[in-house]
């Protein structure tokens, strides 16, 4: 024979309680231990990107916004200037980008030439907010910042030779 008091019903209820609330508690830690959930990261597998995806992406957005004439400092135009002469070379779209990823974040870096007479403030605004729309859609990353930098401004009379008149033209073979 047992000597155990039956409990109430009050008693059980709140040993219930206690067992979910450890129960609770413990799901808890184990959910604090896993990775941060995203949309890249999920209970299936993990999706990686590369930093040039990142880049590529916000390279060809920042050459959609008006204004914008070229992208890179003046060393990595020259170079995009030979590359373009070569026959079924692949523009490089990522001139001008510098990407800082994490696995759920990421920041960029974009240089730029803007086009005399467009309103500086203005296309920076509108490379940031196209760049943020097209990574953050296309890729799943939080873009947590995008920063400028103009390096120049293209001038009109910037003309890259085009119009060379030949000596037949002139008579003497001067530029215009």
């Amino acid at each position: 024979m047992s000597n155990a008091i039956p409990k109430t019903g009050r008693e059980q209820s709140r040993e219930q309680q206690a067992a979910e609330a450890a129960q609770a508690e413990a799901q808890e830690k184990s959910v604090e231990k896993q990775p941060a959930r995203g949309p890249l990261q999920t209970s299936r597998g993990v999706t990686t990107l590369d930093d040039a995806v990142v880049a590529k992406i916000a390279g060809m957005a920042a050459r959609e916004v008006p204004g914008v004439y070229d992208m890179g400092n003046a060393a990595r135009r020259a170079f995009s200037v030979v590359t373009d002469r070569i026959p079924n070379a692949q523009t490089n779209v990522t001139g001008g980008i510098s990407v800082e990823k994490g696995e759920t974040q990421t920041a960029i870096d974009v240089t730029v030439v803007v086009e005399y007479g467009a309103s500086i403030v203005d296309v920076g605004n509108a490379i940031r907010r196209n760049i943020i729309d097209q990574v953050e859609s296309t890729t799943g990353l939080e873009v947590v910042e995008v920063n400028v930098n103009v390096a120049d401004v293209r001038l009109p009379q910037d003309d890259d030779g085009d119009d060379v008149r030949t000596s037949s033209e002139s008579g003497r073979g001067e530029l215009r």
